[in-house]
């Protein structure tokens, strides 16, 4: 009896020491359901430690699941931030589905490369981003108008309800000119709800036609890279 019971503990460390990604989802779901929905368990590049994909971030856990880690992991010979390229490609958006019905849709250039971005008018950064965007050409952008500072849904009802939206877009952002308030049906609750499923922290928010969401502002040059 006590030679079959430690054979059954040999096999039991063994299963442990040598779990799979199956395992470890199964073990997460069961123990640490404070974690969130894990979605997906992968090998990442360093051994012995996997990818613990949730609906929102990148962990990693060894493969006993005893350890759960947060943070970037750089590869140190190019100093490459793993963890990052790896969230873009996860938490990537299908851009070509976006409901761009819910968008300004401005056309510079030839508009022949995409961007979609969220924007408060009331936003610090958003009015930088314009003045970077003025330096960019050949790009058609789509703004999803994304109120979250006070007194921003009146703006961005006044601009939705203008004759022509985007200029009076622009003639907030880059000019400080407010629209006349006005009065007709907008797209906002529609757009907030759009900004919760894509979880978006705040303003500005880039979506690239690659399905990269970049948080925050970038300058011009930036924006030509990730354009490109």
């Amino acid at each position: 009896m006590l030679k079959s019971l430690f054979a059954g503990l040999l096999s039991l460390a063994s299963l442990c020491a040598h779990a799979g990604e199956a395992e470890i989802k199964a073990a997460l779901d069961k123990n640490y359901p404070q974690v969130g929905k894990v979605t997906q368990v992968n090998k990442s590049a360093m051994p012995g430690l996997y990818e613990v994909v949730t609906e929102s971030q990148l962990f990693y856990t060894d493969e006993k699941v005893t350890h759960l880690i947060v943070g970037n992991m750089f590869e140190l010979r190019t100093m490459r931030n793993l963890t990052e390229e790896r969230s873009k490609k996860l938490f990537a958006v299908d851009f070509k589905n976006l409901p761009f019905d819910l968008a300004l849709k401005k056309v510079k250039g030839n508009g022949s490369r995409k961007l979609a971005y969220f924007t408060d008018p009331n936003c610090g950064y958003c009015k930088k981003l314009e003045r970077e965007l003025q330096k960019v050409s050949n790009v058609t952008l789509y703004l999803f108008l994304y109120p979250i500072f006070p007194g921003s849904e009146e703006k961005v009802q006044g601009i939705w309800c203008s004759k022509d939206r985007v200029a009076a877009w622009d003639d907030l952002m880059l000019n400080g000119v407010q629209p006349p308030a006005a009065s007709c049906a907008t797209p906002t609750t529609k757009v907030r709800e759009l900004g919760r499923r894509l979880r978006l922290q705040g303003t500005p928010a880039l979506i690239f036609a690659d399905g990269q969401v970049v948080p925050g502002f970038l300058p011009a040059p930036e924006l030509e890279k990730a354009l490109q």
